[in-house]
């Protein structure tokens, strides 16, 4: 039986932005030297802590969402990246890291993440890479891009909006 999403808000977000973990460093790596150095480097770092990257504290506050009512799931976050499988395991050693109620993903391996928005049935796509953000809206997806923003800003922001979500009864 499919996991059932239905009554849940879905965000699909990217490992770059991984909307939440700051990959800019291996980024550029990848543009400079390839896919192969990329993959290389993402291996020999996987155990390496992943700094929060622009929409943490965006994620972080819906996935709190779901501790609001007691057996019921609001948002569902799914981790949606051209990255290969086995550099996504760096990805997940972050989301553990952090302690973030993630489980779901895609790593497609640089095929386009259109038909994967379909597949998990998101509502909203997060991401850094304007073709990706446009994809998804051509495939009838609401998508966000957001360019990287100051740290400082952002740390100050996302403390802001994490507050005015009620705590835990």
């Amino acid at each position: 039986m499919a996991y059932d999403l239905s009554g849940m808000l879905v965000i699909g977000i990217s490992s770059r932005a991984l909307y939440m973990f700051d990959l800019e460093h291996e980024n550029a790596i990848y543009d400079t030297e390839g896919v192969t150095a990329y993959s290389d480097y993402q291996r020999q770092h996987e155990n390496d802590p992943l700094e929060p990257g622009t929409a943490f504290p965006l994620v972080k506050a819906l996935l709190r969402l779901n501790t609001l009512i007691p057996d019921r799931r609001l948002v569902e976050v799914v981790v949606i990246s051209r990255n290969s499988p086995d550099t996504g395991l760096r990805a997940f050693n972050a989301i553990e890291a952090h302690k973030l109620d993630i489980s779901r993903a895609a790593f497609t391996g640089g095929e386009p993440i259109v038909h994967y928005l379909e597949a998990f049935k998101i509502d909203l796509f997060l991401s850094r890479d304007k073709s990706d953000v446009q994809a998804a809206i051509d495939g009838g997806v609401a998508s966000r891009f957001r360019p990287r923003t100051r740290k400082r800003h952002l740390r100050h922001r996302g403390r802001d909006r994490l507050q005015r979500l009620p705590a835990p009864a």
